[in-house]
């Protein structure tokens, strides 16, 4: 199978780049685990793979192309991967040279160790990778993939401690930037994420004495299993015998979590902090709608993302919420060959508009995020062939206007528009009447900071939309990368 070409419509988006899960103390963990991973497809659509361990035959592994329904539902697969433990990893390639990865990039990643073997699973990514991969090799390393997780097994291989989850400690404080990590030995289940949490990871428990972690709380629902509670940033835990021990091996930290997890890139029916994604979502609609009001007659969705900061918006303003662009549910991978034909259908292939809704109507159109802006240009379009009298873009987002390091399929600084117009200059760039977006701390509110973001001590990471970086993008300055000025000198600040 080759591997999942992204559709013209996801060019435009921001991507996840894995999702991860892992199971003990179940029959049959493998099967878990390809549930959910199922659940976690949104992370990452390109490639999938499942480490399982059965104590009479060892370590047995599968990582195949494509989605997990059609890989990790086949009897054949899933009858090599006997045994009580197992995790999982489903995987976004970016655009680019990454898009032809190899099947050695696919996780989880495996290592035989004297003390025995251990296979990890990484949602994050390491900003000093490539100082770390030099290192390594100039050491005598030798890597299989291209993938900065790789790393984290060579440090462990040239840790002196006795076991696997002190040798993964000492691993994981060489390492910089975003993770959230699952590992497995012989017997036990291991959770783990970096001292600010940017990346999400959650406990669950299946009967007596099964246990789960996943990125999301979507995943515990779908194989049945209760909610626990979230890994804390910083902490350890090491599940073997039904028992749980927790450990903090970076010492005292304060929690950074992703605030585009509360955006776009969680499922709307997961749990994070305690609160429903999908609320938090509606609530960044109303909040749009208290910031940039306007006289219209539908308020419309960019579906699905857009969808519930649509219904807070038209709950709010009054104005009537309507369907005005439907999905096509259907467009997937095995579609048709894309042709330039037609990739130059761009988003019709994806989204169609319900003409009879839209015609004569002032719209509002609500979507999740401006990345590069091409496909808001298409979806105007689209809006203005239907005979929409105008057309006004609220986006359920600040503007992106700086990259993500931690773990994100962000473009070049110098590819995302609000890098280098200003709201005015995009709002004539793509052609509507009008665009706004939601502030800064109008987004905080929305999650639950009710005065807004503090602006000496954020509550999230928001680089995305700031430009302020809580861990420093080492391999990316040594490339020629350019922090916002000062924003050094406040991350020294906010370390010590």
């Amino acid at each position: 199978m080759q591997p999942f070409l992204a559709h013209p419509f996801d060019s435009d988006r921001l991507h996840e780049e894995c999702g991860i899960f892992g199971a003990i103390g179940v029959a049959d963990a493998s099967s878990f685990v390809a549930l959910g991973l199922h659940a976690l497809q949104h992370r990452g659509q390109e490639a999938g793979g499942i480490v399982a361990h059965d104590p009479e035959q060892g370590f047995n592994s599968a990582h195949r192309f494509g989605y997990v329904r059609d890989n990790f539902t086949k009897a054949d697969v899933m009858a090599t991967l006997p045994g009580p433990l197992a995790i999982g990893h489903v995987r976004y390639s970016t655009a680019g040279s990454k898009a032809a990865t190899a099947i050695r990039d696919v996780q989880p990643f495996f290592g035989e160790f004297h003390m025995g073997g251990c296979a990890i699973a990484h949602n994050g990514n390491i900003t000093n990778a490539s100082a770390l991969r030099r290192e390594l090799i100039e050491r005598g390393s030798i890597f299989s993939s291209s993938s900065d997780s790789e790393c984290i097994i060579h440090l462990m291989a040239r840790s002196i401690q006795r076991n696997i989850p002190e040798r993964m400690k000492d691993a994981l404080r060489r390492v910089e930037g975003a993770f959230s990590v699952i590992a497995m030995t012989r017997t036990k289940l291991i959770g783990v994420r970096d001292p600010l949490g940017v990346r999400p990871l959650v406990l669950g428990r299946v009967g007596d004495e099964g246990f789960v972690l996943a990125s999301e709380t979507c995943a515990l629902d779908i194989i049945g299993a209760d909610f626990v509670r979230e890994v804390e940033p910083g902490e350890m835990v090491v599940i073997s015998r039904g028992k749980i021990e927790t450990s903090r091996p970076f010492g005292p930290s304060t929690g950074r979590f992703c605030i585009f997890e509360h955006v776009y890139f969680s499922r709307p029916d997961s749990i994070i902090g305690g609160r429903s994604v999908y609320e938090t979502r509606r609530q960044i609609g109303v909040e749009l709608a208290r910031e940039a009001p306007i006289e219209a007659d539908l308020v419309c969705p960019v579906p699905d993302s857009g969808t519930p900061a649509a219904i807070g918006y038209a709950q709010e303003s009054g104005i009537p919420y309507g369907m005005g662009i439907i999905r096509n549910q259907y467009m997937g991978r095995t579609f048709i060959e894309p042709t330039d034909q037609i990739r130059n259908m761009g988003v019709r292939l994806k989204l169609n508009v319900n003409r009879a809704l839209i015609r004569g109507k002032r719209v509002v159109l609500v979507d999740d995020s401006v990345v590069r802006g091409t496909t808001s240009r298409k979806i105007k379009d689209m809006i203005i062939d239907a005979g929409a009298a105008e057309v006004h873009f609220r986006i359920a987002s600040p503007p992106t206007a700086w990259p993500c390091f931690y773990g994100v399929d962000t473009p070049d600084r110098e590819k995302l528009l609000a890098a280098n117009m200003s709201t005015d200059e995009m709002r004539d760039w793509i052609g509507v009447d009008s665009l706004a977006f939601v502030s800064l701390d109008g987004l905080y509110r929305a999650v639950g900071e009710s005065d807004g973001r503090n602006a000496k001590c954020p509550q999230y990471c928001d680089a995305c939309f700031s430009g302020d970086y809580p861990v420093a993008p080492f391999d990316q300055l040594e490339r020629g990368f350019r922090m916002k000025p000062g924003s050094e000198t406040a991350m020294n600040e906010a370390a010590e």
